[in-house]
């Protein structure tokens, strides 16, 4: 038999390659009452929208210099994807986002640093976002300026806003992480504006802010509209 005979064989009965994954255990402790919580705290939100709202908070940071990919190409060509930096000097820029949980708005805030002070101007940003939410909960991982003194001092001044703290090393259950992946893939991956650091910057803040109002798409993407846990948490009863 040929290979080709083998692979039609293999494909009759249903059978093929499949690229491999990795599975990723969190070493928290309080894994399990830690993901409870946080599922406790999605139902309360979908039981009462606006009066209670659920954003999942994260960081990222981009460079000046494109990040290498795959991209489509004729067979065997003469140049392959380029991630071109065009001898400039690379710089690093930083990013604070939230995503609404319920609607996918996106908030966000840049800068060169985002540390405590950065995080404190955030939570001042999402409390004047949502006026009218009596709770805020704000889902975050366990960065240490997350839990930094200051910025916990700082939250004082905003008692509606409530942390909840996913457990250590568990970004598959902070959906945001993937809107970072979207942002990669769309605008970071072989771009051209290795020379061009503001129009860079500006096509970074303009896909973010196409979510400025929600988004059905982007909840979509994420996966909090799909069958995984989080997106039952938002279906189930508190």
């Amino acid at each position: 038999m040929t290979l080709g005979g083998v692979w039609r064989a293999l494909d009759r009965c249903r059978v093929g390659l499949r690229s491999g994954v990795v599975q990723q255990y969190s070493p928290d402790p309080d894994y399990v009452a830690k993901q409870n919580h946080l599922s406790k705290c999605m139902s309360k939100a979908a039981a009462a929208p606006g009066r209670v709202t659920l954003v999942f908070l994260d960081e990222m940071g981009y460079s000046r210099w494109p990040e290498p990919a795959c991209d489509w190409t004729s067979h065997a060509p003469d140049v392959p994807p380029l991630a071109d930096r065009l001898r400039s000097p690379n710089r690093l820029w930083r990013i604070i986002g939230a995503m609404n949980a319920l609607t996918g708005r996106v908030d966000f805030l840049e800068d060169y640093i985002v540390g405590r002070a950065k995080v404190i101007k955030f939570y001042e940003q999402l409390s004047l976002a949502y006026p009218d939410a009596e709770r805020l909960l704000v889902v975050q991982d366990n960065w240490s300026i997350h839990r930094h003194d200051d910025v916990m001092a700082a939250l004082a001044r905003w008692p509606r806003i409530e942390p909840v703290w996913l457990p250590t090393y568990a970004p598959w259950l902070n959906p945001i992480e993937k809107l970072r992946r979207w942002l990669r893939q769309d605008v970071l991956k072989l771009h051209r504006l290795a020379g061009d650091w503001a129009n860079l910057r500006g096509r970074v803040n303009q896909f973010l802010g196409q979510f400025a109002t929600g988004s059905h798409a982007l909840l979509q993407y994420v996966g909090l509209l799909g069958q995984g846990k989080l997106a039952q948490a938002l279906r189930s009863p508190p």
